[in-house]
């Protein structure tokens, strides 16, 4: 999967979880990501270390 581009890099609602948890975009975001097979995919994309990061910050089981 390596060279592929993901919306998720860049999102919107991403950076808004990022900005304000709390927010209602945020939260939004964060609900999504659990069935989202797009964020799957780019999850999986990432280096090991990124995936921590990741999983450290938003709580990702």
């Amino acid at each position: 999967m390596e060279g592929k581009s993901y919306p998720c890099e860049n999102c919107r609602l991403r950076a808004r979880y990022d900005a304000n948890p709390k927010s209602i975009l945020g939260r939004l975001w964060r609900f999504h990501i659990r069935f989202c097979p797009g964020w799957r995919a780019y999850f999986r994309s990432l280096p090991h270390e990124k995936q921590q990061d990741y999983i450290e910050r938003y709580g990702l089981k």
